[in-house]
């Protein structure tokens, strides 16, 4: 444990002296330049001129462009730089070749299975408009012969996730954002390294930034001492490199091929409660079995593939079984940030333009763009009872600062705003009409929306509805609704709310 420490201290301090050379690179040039050359000013307000007309000629989200626009126009040399390291991803040849060639793969083993996209269009024509954009523009088809289990708590999911690891047979594939030692990770690990002993295919990834202050020290050595393969995603090279703004947010696990997991749940003990953090801590969690797995298990070993250097057959976990569940259609589905489609924020969108009766949303941040601002604005001024559960404890009081700066138009359109009184939410949870449900990584703010490499499951008429309705009523009635003339501002605050929301595309 003392070396866990002093490694990850040594890890903070490495960050923190780069940070500071950064800025040093950046800032005391910069300060010499501006002082004793004209020039140079000018030509960086050239440069600066120059990066707001491809801004604004480019096709990225107008609510994206303008924090750095107003960057750029206030300080032109320190502006640009910054914009030049970290406003776009940069990737070699080789990387754009080896990330090309596993979505190739990647979409040649999600086609090479049967779906059910036109029996759901042959029953409901309206709901499979959703369902073909996804197949469409995700590579997500939709599947029966699966069933769902919703779990409403993290607390809930960890022992059921335990019992079915012990039961693999061939293989165990697991992706988290943060992974951290104590009560959830040691006893995932200790299966983990049975059954690699047993000679199973066991493979684990996390997401380096994400996990940077937590993950155990020599994370990759020591889980491959153990016989478990192991990648840490987008590992620390350098503070120049602008790709850390695209992480690895998703949370999967596959098993033999026929048993899924995801939900907003870590691998960490507040997840589970067994250490309180921001009061009680509530996550949610979606295990599928038959068919529809078959997508979680091509979406991990793309990704595992493109970060390793690898190519899989992925026909080799092809569960031999046949399945013949009944629990109506599920579509599980990712989105990465290179495929310019915000697959997660159209979804939330069909959802929400599509409902006859109510949506309901749990999310720990509320940093919506003008496109879902509008649509949540118009479906509660139509009728439709929009509500959206947010935490009562924050974890980060910047973002949930920014997170209610929201409330006063949405609370002056209509929307019910809750509290999560007993502590945090960290779910992410859409459901509308009673037939549709959303349960994965995606939260509604920027980065999920479009940074991150996210994931979750589309449900239409699956027992698991049910559950999250039941779920939203229990924890409505744990929560403190926000009256409608929303709650009493400092000055201070009604100062900043503004400069916030202004760069909220950039948090």
């Amino acid at each position: 444990m003392k070396k866990n420490i002093v490694a990850n201290i040594v890890k903070i301090l490495i960050l923190l002296l780069a940070a500071l050379a950064q800025i040093a690179v950046m800032v005391l040039p910069t300060l010499w330049l501006e002082k004793n050359s004209v020039h140079f000013y000018w030509i960086s307000e050239a440069i600066a001129v120059i990066i707001i007309l491809y801004l604004l000629k480019s096709d990225i989200n107008p609510i994206y462009k303008i924090p750095w626009i107003i960057m750029l126009l206030v300080a032109p040399v320190f502006g640009g730089m910054v914009y030049i390291v970290y406003g776009r991803v940069r990737f070699s040849k080789a990387e754009l070749k080896r990330g090309s060639e596993c979505i190739t793969e990647f979409k040649k083993a999600i086609y090479s299975r049967s779906n059910s996209n036109n029996i759901l269009k042959e029953l409901e024509p309206e709901i499979s408009v959703q369902a073909d954009y996804l197949l469409k523009y995700a590579d997500a088809p939709v599947y029966t012969n699966t069933t769902t289990r919703y779990f409403s708590l993290g607390d809930d999911v960890f022992p059921v996730l335990l019992e079915e690891l012990k039961n693999a047979k061939n293989f165990i594939f697991m992706e988290f954002f943060i992974v951290e030692e104590g009560v959830m990770l040691d006893g995932i690990i200790e299966i983990l390294e049975q059954k690699a002993k047993a000679g199973l295919d066991i493979r684990f990834m996390y997401d380096s930034f994400g996990s940077i202050l937590r993950a155990p020290a020599n994370m990759v050595k020591r889980l491959e001492k153990k016989g478990i393969k192991c990648c840490e995603f987008n590992s620390f090279k350098s503070a120049l490199d602008s790709r850390y703004n695209n992480r690895d947010h998703r949370k999967i696990c596959v098993i033999d091929g026929s048993v899924g997991f995801t939900g907003g749940f870590n691998l960490a003990d507040e997840y589970i409660n067994q250490k309180t953090v921001y009061g009680h801590w509530k996550d949610t969690a979606i295990m599928i079995k038959g068919d529809g797995v078959w997508s979680l298990t091509s979406m991990f070993l793309a990704l595992w593939d493109s970060s390793k250097k690898e190519k899989d057959d992925y026909q080799r976990y092809v569960p031999s079984e046949k399945f013949t569940y009944n629990d109506g259609f599920i579509s599980p589905y990712t989105d990465y940030p290179l495929d310019d489609e915000s697959v997660g924020k159209n979804v939330y969108l069909n959802m929400i333009n599509r409902a006859s009766k109510y949506v309901y949303i749990m999310t720990p941040y509320l940093v919506p763009d003008t496109v879902l601002l509008s649509a949540l604005e118009n479906a509660a001024k139509n009728g439709i009872d929009v509500r959206i559960i947010m935490p009562g404890i924050p974890d980060k009081k910047i973002v949930y600062m920014l997170s209610q700066s929201f409330y006063p138009v949405l609370l002056k359109a209509g929307v019910k705003i809750y509290e999560y009184t007993p502590g945090f939410v960290h779910a992410k949870v859409f459901l509308s009409d009673d037939e549709l449900a959303v349960v994965g990584t995606i939260n509604l703010d920027y980065r999920s929306l479009a940074h991150h490499y996210e994931d979750a499951v589309w449900m239409y008429k699956s027992s698991a509805v049910t559950e999250i309705k039941k779920d939203f009523v229990e924890t409505f009635a744990k929560s403190n609704e926000v009256p409608k003339e929303g709650k009493k501002e400092s000055v201070l605050r009604r100062i900043l709310m503004p400069i916030l929301r202004l760069f909220a595309p950039l948090f």
